[in-house]
């Protein structure tokens, strides 16, 4: 299997038609192309994200605590998928028990996988509560 060798150039001006049929002889390929262009400066949005689940703002906005219901979720997604339950079990389940996202809509298998790595994140701290 061939061998491919990769060039990265800074370009200085104008690219020339010239330089491009010369690389081309020389066994080049043009392989991508990046651009760049000067905008006006802009202040930049302020970051704005949610707590991670089982996580809300403190009364003194300074810090986070514990949010008892989604923790609760979450301790129940933790133990579900550790007897090894499907997925939309484990979203039936909390629906069944009334839990809720934090828009307020039903979970799905979908919201249950995403939420695998805030519970792999959380189980330390879940598991040591018990």
């Amino acid at each position: 299997m061939a061998q491919v060798e990769r060039l990265r150039e800074l370009v200085r001006g104008q690219l020339e038609a010239e330089y491009l049929k010369n690389m081309r002889e020389a066994g080049w390929r043009v392989s991508a192309i990046e651009w760049e262009r000067d905008v006006e400066s802009a202040s930049p949005e302020p970051r704005v994200e949610d707590p991670p689940y089982g996580l809300q703002v403190a009364g003194d906005c300074r810090h986070l605590e514990e949010n008892s219901r989604e923790q609760q979720a979450l301790s129940l997604i933790l133990e579900s998928v550790s007897r090894d339950q499907p997925l939309n079990d484990i979203a039936a389940e909390l629906n069944r028990r009334g839990y809720r996202l934090r828009g307020g809509s039903p979970w799905n298998v979908a919201d249950v996988f995403k939420m695998l790595p805030r519970v792999i994140d959380a189980g330390p701290q879940i598991l040591a509560a018990r």
